[in-house]
């Protein structure tokens, strides 16, 4: 039930130990009338500076990042909700955005473009540019799934797309990608056991290969300039780690019945 007291738009943040970021994204959500943090244990300064920000912060023990975005989703009280990670920042062109389709309410869930920096650039090509991504709708209409790797919300409703885009700061230094690469590639691993799905050597090599290839040259890259070529070099190993973790892992299997 809504009332005049009801939120009219929820922010939702999920951290843990994100002192460097949290204080600008949720500067950036100011406008919003509720703002939802779920903490899964930060032993930095992220709690205290989300509530010097005026959040209200919950804690939740990390299960996984789809239950984790869920709860943060069951804390949220307004009519809309608007799920921003850390890393992210809404421009004021997307606030005004938002804010105009919470007002006429012409579709259930909107997508955003994303635009993401690499390395102190931000990426245009490469297959990272527009990742259009769900993150605003009405409560109640939407949920995010539970894959081990990168889990989305599902809405059952109209979804539509605004124009400006949500920017992204997911990797500052170089070192920040390959820690990233090494937790998604082990991820990736288990998610292709607990899906049955069986992997051979030259599968992996063969697979890093395609996913420069498919970053640099068919996603073009190279307009990306040098870090472009970071970018796919980083996305070629990632998928060959991913690829021979599963593999090593059947290989144990294997031998163990």
């Amino acid at each position: 039930m809504t009332g005049p007291d009801t939120p009219r738009l929820s922010a939702i943040v999920i951290a843990m130990n994100e002192s460097a970021n949290i204080g600008d994204c949720l500067d950036s959500l100011a406008f919003c009338d509720e703002i939802v943090v779920v903490d899964s244990g930060s032993t930095d300064d992220t709690v205290a500076i989300a509530e010097s920000k005026g959040a209200r912060v919950v804690y939740r023990a990390f299960e996984g990042f789809g239950r984790q975005f869920n709860h943060a989703l069951d804390q949220a009280t307004g009519v809309w909700v608007l799920s921003v990670d850390a890393d992210e920042r809404v421009s004021p062109a997307l606030r005004a955005e938002i804010e105009h389709a919470v007002a006429d309410g012409g579709a259930d869930g909107y997508e955003m473009p994303r635009l993401s920096s690499f390395c102190g650039r931000f990426m245009r090509h490469s297959g990272w540019y527009p990742d259009y991504v769900l993150r605003l709708w009405k409560r109640g209409t939407t949920r995010w799934n539970d894959v081990l790797v990168h889990p989305h919300p599902v809405c059952n409703g109209t979804v539509k797309r605004l124009r400006e885009p949500l920017i992204h700061y997911p990797v500052l230094r170089l070192e920040d990608s390959l820690s990233r690469m090494d937790r998604y590639s082990t991820a990736g691993a288990e998610q292709m056991a607990i899906n049955g799905r069986r992997v051979s050597f030259s599968t992996g090599i063969l697979r890093g290969w395609w996913a420069f290839v498919r970053h640099y040259i068919l996603r073009a890259g190279f307009l990306d300039g040098r870090e472009g070529f970071l970018l796919a070099v980083v996305n070629a190993e990632g998928t060959y780690y991913r690829y021979m973790k599963a593999w090593l892992a059947q290989r144990a299997r294997d031998r163990n019945q």
